[in-house]
Formats: C-alpha cells, structure tokens, sequence
C-alpha cells in the first residue's frame, strides 16, 4: 500500500537480564518490542506490545501460579488503522522537515509495517539506525496515543531494517559455523532486540544454540558449540 510523501521511527529496547535462554527471548516480534514489555522475556524482538481492542484478552499463568493479563491478538483490520495513523504521522513530519519519500503500509504477521523510501532520507535512518529507531518510537507513541493500545508497529527508511537483517542473517550464521569448527562459545558486539531476534534464528537454522548476556544496551548474543 501507498500513502504518499512522509517519514518517522523508534527505539526496540526493553530492560533485560543477566541471561536468557534464546526461546524465552527476542521472539517477534522488536523489536523488537512494547511500551512496558521486556522485549527479551515477553517475546517482543522490537519492543511492543499488541493493539487493545481486537480479540479476546486472555491470563497466562506464571511459575507461581500467578496469573497475568495478555492483550487481545490485533485483527488486521487493527493493524490496517496502525498502518494509517504512523502513515500519517510520518508524513507530517516529512512535511515539516521539507524531505520528499513514498510512505508504503503492509501487515506483516501480527505487526504493522510503514515503509518510507526516497533519495534523501540518509539522515533519518542515522548512525547505525539509531535515528530511525527513535523516529520508530515516537510513531509508535502516536499510534498509541489515538488507538489506546500498544503497538509493535515496525518503521523501515531507505530498507535500512531490510538490508541489517540480511547482513545479520549472514553474520549468524558465519559465526555458527566457527562456533561448530572450533568447539569454542564466540561473544558478539551488543545488539539491540530486533538484531539479536535475527542472529537466533540464523543461529539455530544453522543447527547450533544460542543465549543473551549482559545488560541493555550492551546486551549481546552468545554463539554456543554443540554439546
């Protein structure tokens, strides 16, 4: 889908712990994920929770016993609006920043993805993304602001996300293949959730087992050997 001229993004960090297991951690989501969701722990790669307001709310029972509020799943119809707003959010920022891009909207899996392209938009994405993760929050904030609900709304510029996961899929799984042929653990640098989530899954589409270590925003993968 095609919204016109726009552009914006956000960060995809949560707190994290000393070590978690790779099943518990960073799974798609951002990312990723939510406002209050421990990316790592809650299974959010790019920091965000579930829209409120589509489905069925639910508890999940914890090792206590203890019982805890699950958002209701987003329809598509939910994450088509979260698509709409951020679309629009982002273009009002074009606008007043005087950049020219195409805003593209799509739905992928249970996230909304806005997609702003054009030939000027080095500056939003920044140093190792780190303005376009910004940018990615504060669109997630105004989505949040008219739905009510948290979001796990992803915001790529200039296929910025799109070529870092190709990059890091070829990491991991370069890094795995060391890790088998010499029967060592190798550490990488620190990553924010969404990066980690796409080393894991390299990692283990390569056979081998992987963990975070350390505290956001060193937090880092660690490529384990077999056995």
């Amino acid at each position: 889908m095609s919204h016109g001229d726009n552009a914006l993004a956000g960060s995809e960090r949560g707190p994290s712990e000393e070590m978690s297991d790779r099943g518990a951690e960073d799974l798609d989501d951002v990312a990723d994920e939510g406002y209050d969701v421990d990316e790592d722990e809650a299974g959010d790669d790019d920091g965000a929770g579930h829209a409120d307001g589509a489905g069925q709310a639910g508890v999940a029972g914890d090792a206590n016993g203890a019982t805890a509020y699950r958002p209701p799943e987003p329809t598509t119809a939910d994450l088509e609006l979260e698509g709409e707003i951020a679309a629009d959010y982002i273009e009002g920022l074009l606008d007043v920043a005087d950049l020219d891009g195409d805003i593209d909207m799509d739905v992928e899996g249970d996230r909304a993805v806005v997609s702003v392209v054009g030939a000027t938009l080095d500056e939003l994405v920044g140093e190792d993304g780190e303005v376009l993760d910004a940018l990615q929050e504060l669109t997630r904030l105004a989505v949040h602001r008219q739905t009510g609900g948290r979001t796990r709304l992803m915001l790529d510029i200039g296929g910025y996300r799109a070529r870092r996961r190709a990059d890091l899929s070829e990491l991991g799984a370069s890094v795995a293949e060391e890790v088998r042929r010499t029967g060592e653990a190798k550490a990488l640098a620190a990553m924010n959730a969404f990066e980690r989530k796409i080393v894991h899954d390299a990692v283990a589409a390569a056979g081998l087992r992987s963990e975070s270590e350390g505290i956001d925003p060193n937090r880092r993968v660690v490529v384990l050997p077999v056995g």
